[in-house]
């Protein structure tokens, strides 16, 4: 009876157990100590090419592919490709562990006429041996008369695919380990494969990472008697020319040292691996994901892209006076402004947003928003998270109903105020998640992708109060074209019902753009002339405006005074703003204390000032030097969870404490011996308005 013939899917099955087989039988020699760390390292880079191989082979394959119906195709198909992604990280981890210790220390012990001794003959290599480490000793005694850069063998490993395109070049394929055998100027070197085939390869397509001993042996030992400045000079040209991190060597009169710093710094490359490359490889995230641009930007520069930092006066040009901070003669309160764009917007959700695979533990799903131009930042960067339900992990949705008040970081209702000139003016919105990699414990950023909204149309009129479906592109907001999900096929039929079903597959983001009542629009023109926010904490950005409106306009002696201030509350308010969740602390006290005032209390500016200071000082400012507070880190479940256990037991045992004393706001509360502080620090209460006006 003949064999039944096995389907794709089953074929593919059977490679992938394959594979897991020999890691295990890897894994056994290891551990019995049976064979060296060189033919294990150049075996699990063998297993790691067949993996991604059959990867790529699964992905491509189709029901319509099977000889015969296979039931829960799908589902199987899935499986398959979780558990060679599951091989694939296993195989990376395994190839970082196997990595060799580092160059002979018995090198600098070997005589210059050893040298004379042997040969350096690259066609009477042996490419076989020297990844085996075979050929180790032979490289320790070379001495080479030309710089190592330009004709000593270093072994690399292949990033990409690459197919010859002219006689002289070199097809390789991803994961391949070459010899290099001299390297040019151009960026096209002469490399060697296993199987002996020579050519010349980009210099882009490769990355040094193999496990040869050899490797940075090959440095120059006839200078020890030159002067050490001088090797300092000729190092640094070589960077230059040749713009390799691989290559930054500092040569000392000791080669043993020399060589060992090269493999430090060799081994930080290794385990320095782009987080993003390493999950694109293993399929891990989707191929329109890229390192997040708008995290980037908040974790480099600072507070330039904070609301710490917009929300503080900004000084005229002639730096005498404020720019966007005036006084009402008649009233008493800070002058309005009206600025070029001033919109209100809610968040609704986002559709069919692509999700990471397995390997890799999603913390926060969220949104980062910011004015833009289509070439730069024009506001502070403002971000909400976004919640999703395991039935439905592609949609996304925002400002979910609660009992108690909505965490500002949740509240997708925003508003934003931009006095640009710009005619691009528009709002960016980056689509990301910030990850924990479960095989390394590695933290990360990513982009799931992007959207712009243009806030005028092309005749410069602004766009109307109504709900936009804005596409959602991959890549960079500086990329174009670049999809979140793959292109209809071309042999995909191309009637109206099958675009209508592409069409609703497409990642969008749904915005609102609406209207205010004139009260809003009124308190929103109090607020500094860029700043981008929640629409619900606009009441207590503008209390902090007038209070600080009052103590640079109207209590410094004159106008040409710089003296440092003492005022707690302006010196410490714009942490809230990074810090969000003290700034619900501090709108749910104000809430509570606003519903104890009368309608006239309301009114009275003096009245509402004097009772937030008040509030200010006996809940957030108590907060802030609580030693039992831990420091804020975004994303992170375990400190969210006791900052906020932190921050309800405090407001509580202050709220007691009120109602016992029949007092709110005195100093008494920091002299109680039940409440430990940290250490007093004069920058407590100093408002230095040098430093912090922009």
């Amino acid at each position: 009876m003949p064999l039944k013939r096995r389907g794709p899917l089953q074929l593919v099955q059977r490679e992938v157990d394959d594979v897991k087989r020999q890691i295990e039988s890897l894994e056994k020699n290891l551990k019995s100590s049976s064979g060296s760390k060189e033919e294990a390292f150049h075996r699990c880079q063998e297993l790691r090419a067949s993996a991604e191989k059959t990867l790529k082979t699964l992905q491509k394959l189709t029901k319509a592919d099977e000889l015969a119906p296979v039931g829960n195709y799908d589902q199987r198909k899935l499986e398959e490709e979780r558990r060679l992604q599951n091989i694939l990280e296993h195989l990376v981890t395994l190839s970082l562990e196997l990595s060799p210790p580092g160059p002979s220390t018995q090198a600098g012990n070997v005589s210059k006429g050893d040298t004379d001794n042997n040969s350096d003959d690259d066609n009477s290599d042996d490419f076989e041996e020297d990844i085996n480490g075979d050929g180790k000793d032979d490289g320790d005694v070379r001495t080479s008369e030309k710089p190592p850069s330009q004709s000593a063998p270093q072994i690399y490993t292949v990033l990409s695919d690459f197919k010859a395109e002219q006689d002289g070049d070199l097809s390789v394929q991803r994961g391949e380990v070459l010899k290099i055998i001299k390297k040019t100027a151009d960026g096209w070197w002469l490399a060697q494969d296993t199987k002996g085939n020579r050519g010349v390869v980009p210099k882009t397509f490769l990355k040094i990472g193999s496990g040869v001993d050899d490797e940075l042996d090959e440095d120059d030992e006839d200078d020890e008697d030159d002067d050490d400045d001088d090797e300092d000079e000729e190092d640094d040209e070589l960077q230059q020319s040749e713009q390799e991190e691989e290559e930054d060597e500092d040569q000392t009169d000791d080669g043993n040292k020399s060589k060992a710093s090269n493999w430090s710094a060799v081994r930080k490359a290794l385990t320095e691996i782009d987080t993003t490359d390493v999950l694109s490889a293993m399929g891990a995230i989707p191929s329109g994901f890229r390192p997040s641009t708008l995290s980037k930007l908040l974790a480099e520069e600072g507070e330039r892209y904070r609301g710490s930092h917009y929300i503080q006066p900004q000084l005229s040009q002639s730096q005498l006076s404020f720019k966007d901070l005036f006084l009402d003669p008649d009233t008493g309160k800070v002058r309005a402004r009206q600025v070029r764009i001033c919109v209100c917007f809610s968040l609704w959700s986002c559709k069919m947003i692509p999700t990471p695979g397995v390997g890799v533990q999603v913390l926060s799903r969220h949104i980062r928003l910011c004015a833009f131009d289509g070439t730069q930042v024009l506001s502070n960067i403002h971000t909400v998270r976004a919640s999703y339900t395991s039935k439905s992990p592609k949609t996304w949705s925002f400002s979910p109903r609660m009992t108690s008040i909505l965490p500002t970081v949740l509240d997708g209702d925003c508003f934003l105020r931009c006095n640009s000139l710009s005619p691009d003016i528009g709002i960016l919105f980056e689509l990301g998640v910030t990850f924990l990699r479960n095989s390394t414990g590695e933290r990360g950023d990513l982009s799931c992708g992007w959207a712009f909204l243009k806030l005028a149309d092309d005749s410069g009129n602004p766009l109307p109060h109504r709900t936009y479906e804005i596409p959602v592109n991959g890549g960079t907001p500086y990329e174009k074209d670049v999809m979140l999900e793959a292109p209809l096929s071309r042999r995909s039929p191309g009637g109206v019902f099958q675009h209508m079903l592409h069409a609703r597959r497409q990642p969008k983001l749904i915005v609102k753009l609406k209207s205010t009542n004139n009260r809003t629009r009124t308190q929103l023109s109090l607020l500094p002339d860029t700043l981008l926010h929640c629409l619900s904490c606009f009441h207590l950005l503008v209390l902090h405006r007038q209070l600080l409106a009052d103590t640079l306009l109207m209590d410094r002696p004159t106008m040409q005074n710089a003296d440092i201030i003492c005022s707690p509350i302006l010196s410490t308010f714009p942490v809230l703003l990074d810090q969000t969740d003290l700034l619900d602390a501090l709108r749910s006290a104000w809430l509570e204390a606003e519903t104890n005032m009368s309608r006239a209390q309301k009114r009275d500016l003096s009245y509402l000032k004097q009772e937030f200071s008040k509030v200010y000082m006996s809940s957030v400012y108590f907060l802030l030097h609580s030693p039992s507070l831990p420091s804020y880190r975004w994303a992170d479940p375990p400190s969210e969870e006791q900052r906020a256990r932190v921050i309800y037991t405090t407001l509580e045992a202050l709220k007691n404490n009120q109602q016992t004393t029949s007092q709110s706001g005195t100093p008494a509360v920091f002299f109680n011996s039940s409440h430990s502080h940290l250490a007093f620090d004069i920058q407590e209460l100093t408002f230095d308005l040098l430093c912090v006006t922009r």
